[in-house]
């Protein structure tokens, strides 16, 4: 029993001593963080996804935007962000049935924040191109992370480009939509940041090249918070959510692509 027990001891040691002497696996160095350039909103910028790098969605999309401009057939631009994208998801039947006899093109990305979309009609997304009328909406994206001034000062840039480019089309500037917060779609400190942003761009409107309209009254907040039958996110539209857009802007439009 002693001389099993001396053995073991000894084994012990011999295991402990071992395991000293054994090199720690080599600790990799965390990659630097990515330092992400500034954007202020009413500068032109190309987007750039988590790796510091251009997003390639980003480029394809406006490509495809450059290639339809440059196909010069469209007569009715709706710029913006993934809520006008989404006239291609939820909106596909109500975009169809009320736009498609105005020969449209849809140059709305997700994720597009003002100085996005600056960049895009100052590279590529307005030549050849001569549509009778713009349906602008951008802003709701940047409302995280810039003033209400800086983003209307992003919206005016925008309107005057399309002005100084398009001096024939009209210029339909909507007033960004309301949105809530999660999980209630309660109209919260972001909703008040985007009245201050309309309230601002309102006064874009000449009543001759351009023209103001806010129709956020039109979506549904019962009890001050908006509904997921018309926002299920309460910032994306439903298919009911373009009914009612189409439905607000459809006697204005018909009036400018006269």
């Amino acid at each position: 029993m002693k001389i099993t027990s001396l053995a073991l001891s000894l084994l012990l040691l011999a295991t402990i001593a071992l395991q000293a002497q054994t090199p720690a696996p080599a600790v990799k160095p965390a990659a630097p963080a990515v330092v992400m350039p500034p954007q202020p909103p009413d500068v032109p910028a190309e987007k750039y996804g988590k790796d510091g790098k251009i997003n390639p969605g980003f480029i394809a999309s406006h490509e495809k935007f450059v290639s339809i401009a440059k196909e010069g057939k469209a007569q009715l631009v709706f710029l913006g962000d993934s809520i006008t994208a989404g006239w291609a998801g939820a909106g596909k039947d109500v975009w169809a049935k009320s736009f498609s006899g105005y020969t449209p093109a849809n140059f709305g990305i997700g994720g597009d924040r003002t100085q996005h979309v600056l960049w895009r009609i100052l590279n590529g997304e307005l030549e050849v191109i001569k549509p009778k009328a713009f349906v602008l909406m951008i802003g709701t994206n940047n409302v995280g992370g810039d003033s209400a001034e800086g983003i209307a000062k992003g919206v005016t840039v925008i309107v005057e480009t399309i002005r100084a480019k398009q001096p024939q089309a009209k210029i339909l500037l909507l007033a960004v939509f309301p949105r809530g917060d999660k999980p209630t779609g309660k109209l919260g400190a972001a909703n008040e940041k985007l009245k201050q942003i309309n309230a601002i761009i309102s006064k874009l409107n000449d009543d001759k090249n351009i023209f103001f309209l806010d129709i956020g009254s039109k979506f549904p907040q019962p009890d001050g918070a908006l509904t997921k039958e018309i926002m299920p996110d309460f910032l994306h539209l439903s298919p009911a959510g373009y009914q009612i857009w189409a439905d607000a802007i459809g006697p204005k439009l018909a009036e400018l692509m006269k």
